[in-house]
């Protein structure tokens, strides 16, 4: 099925777009199935929405009603991605990502519902929820193996501009026992550019309770030299983009290389995203990379395959 094709039912009921990626034919075509026999849809015009395309209005409307029951029906799950450190050759952390998997829609792509989140104000619940999840993975990891392991959750600009957020982060790490080191915010260049005096007083109050602040997707925005070394962050996460193409492009390697150093001038760890050869791993070696993540290391995996995957991978010979 390609993104122009569409399944027609024999009715003017309207048309309900399905989310098909991450879907297996035999899960869209039980989909299907159950949109012909679900009674409040009898019979519908159906059409496939692919990640990326715009979702109509009155669909846009049947994600978000079904988005705000998926929290309460435990359909929202955290995954995560494992970020190994370099220097010791070991994990030292991980990053929390979203996943939706719906009853109608199968898993759903953060891209789509997000957005949704965000502009319904839905992110706000969310966004603690996630926080919280991580933060007793830290504290639980910590209690039971007797080893740190750092928990790094993505922020919206919704999230970071809500009124009580510093004292939601700070009601869940006292709550979930997490060591505020043990935790770290990641914002993109862009939140932190459209009100700087909030944003650097948001920034300077996470410090001081413990957590890392770090920017996402660095290299992609629009911040100057003068901004990094005003805000109090300790971390820069480069773009995966600038990776992927590291390996052929001499020009890309140098984009990597100078953000490289101007963290090291400005006391900043490095994190590289997107890493999936041993080549690459071995270039941001050389370039002087604190810390990777991507597919070379590990995919994105719930909870009880991570545990399972830091027993073995950090278990000493």
């Amino acid at each position: 099925m390609t993104e122009s094709e569409s399944i027609i039912f024999p009715a003017a009921s309207g048309s309900l777009y399905i989310l098909t990626m991450g879907q297996t034919p035999k899960r869209l075509a039980g989909m299907l199935i159950w949109l012909c026999i679900k009674p409040r849809r009898p019979a519908a015009a159906v059409s496939c929405l692919f990640q990326g395309a715009r979702i109509p209005s009155s669909h846009r409307l049947e994600i978000e009603n079904d988005l705000r029951k998926a929290l309460n029906r435990g359909q929202l799950i955290v995954y995560y991605q494992p970020q190994y450190e370099l220097k010791k050759d070991k994990i030292f952390g991980v990053e929390a990502l979203l996943r939706w998997k719906s009853p109608l829609f199968g898993l759903v792509s953060p891209e789509v519902f997000i957005p949704i989140a965000e502009s319904t104000g839905l992110i706000i619940a969310i966004g603690e929820w996630v926080l919280r999840e991580a933060c007793q993975l830290s504290s639980s990891y910590k209690r039971h193996e007797g080893d740190s392991l750092r928990v790094s959750v993505n922020i919206s600009a919704r999230q970071l501009s809500h009124a009580d957020f510093i004292d939601m982060v700070r009601q869940v790490l006292d709550e979930t026992g997490c060591d505020p080191h043990d935790l770290c915010l990641e914002i993109t260049e862009s939140m932190m550019l459209t009100d700087i005096n909030y944003s650097m007083k948001i920034v300077r109050e996470l410090i001081e309770l413990g957590v890392v602040v770090s920017i996402d997707d660095f290299g992609t925005g629009y911040s100057s030299l003068s901004l990094m070394k005003s805000f109090p962050i300790g971390e820069l996460k480069i773009d995966k983009s600038f990776i992927k193409d590291m390996t052929e492009s001499e020009e890309n390697k140098a984009i990597v290389h100078a953000i490289i150093k101007i963290s090291q001038i400005l006391s900043l760890k490095v994190v590289a995203e997107g890493v999936e050869t041993l080549e690459q791993m071995n270039i941001l070696r050389e370039l002087g990379v604190d810390y990777i993540q991507g597919y070379y290391i590990s995919r994105t995996v719930p909870v009880e395959e991570l545990i399972l995957f830091l027993k073995g991978f950090n278990r000493e010979d």
